[in-house]
């Protein structure tokens, strides 16, 4: 394997085996619709109950490649992780790091910049306009940044985390996006679903002619029923295993 994987026999016993396995599969799916930048964009998962020990991927490796054995064992309270040889990238531990300090119930973390939410995130005015079924889903459940202020390092990690709360989804302006879930599979299913909304709204503004976009009532309605809907984040992401599974079955190892 080309990536140190926290001193692998760590690892070797695969401890939090279905959270490693779970988010090697965000990773891959997330290469997979070309949400990925490079080998930068961070996932994380808290493996303890204050949300302090995460999981996270290992710095310089793309997206489409990592396995569930590499993702590295961190703490957000222990600064000395970036001494480590296998340190992760500074703005994964930054960032990641102090929104698991400060919320703890947002058990997974997908940070991206996928083009149609920064695309998104770069206008002036980045609200998503309630005009369809996707761009509804997500009516009042997003906390918008307008603070951007550098790079996701030191000061601006500390601040956008403050900014984390009880919402799915932090569109962070002039930036990118970041998604907040209780497990890996709300997260990849909101993932999905708002890079959708994002490019819906953006194709319809791009024709320069009157977006219809629906009452408060009815926006709060079909948004609720979203949440409401049963077994679709569960019947998606089972879908994008048994896919992986037979296509990319070693993003289990």
């Amino acid at each position: 394997m080309a990536v140190s994987t926290l001193a692998a026999a760590t690892h070797a016993d695969m401890d939090h085996r279905e959270a490693r396995i779970d988010l090697a599969c965000a990773f891959r799916w997330t290469a997979r619709w070309n949400m990925h930048e490079s080998v930068a964009n961070h996932f994380s998962i808290a493996v303890n109950d204050d949300g302090s020990e995460f999981l996270v991927n290992p710095r310089g490796r793309h997206f489409g490649r990592i396995s569930a054995s590499e993702l590295l064992l961190t703490n957000a309270n222990d600064p000395s992780v970036m001494e480590r040889p296998d340190a992760p990238d500074p703005s994964a531990w930054a960032l990641h790091g102090g929104v698991h300090r400060r919320v703890p119930h947002a058990r997974v973390i997908l940070h991206v910049h996928s083009k149609y939410a920064t695309a998104l995130a770069s206008l002036k005015d980045p609200t998503m306009l309630p005009i369809e079924n996707n761009t509804m889903r997500f009516y009042e459940r997003i906390a918008y940044d307008l603070g951007f202020d550098g790079m996701g390092v030191g000061d601006e990690a500390e601040r956008v985390a403050g900014l984390a709360c009880d919402k799915p989804i932090l569109l962070l302006g002039n930036h990118g996006l970041m998604v907040l879930g209780p497990d890996v599979a709300q997260a990849v299913d909101d993932l999905y679903h708002f890079e959708r909304a994002a490019e819906t709204l953006i194709t319809a503004m791009q024709t320069g002619r009157e977006l219809s976009v629906v009452s408060h009532a009815v926006a709060a309605k079909t948004a609720q029923q979203w949440q409401e809907y049963p077994d679709l984040t569960k019947n998606h992401f089972k879908a994008l295993k048994e896919i992986l599974d037979e296509e990319e079955p070693d993003y289990r190892d």
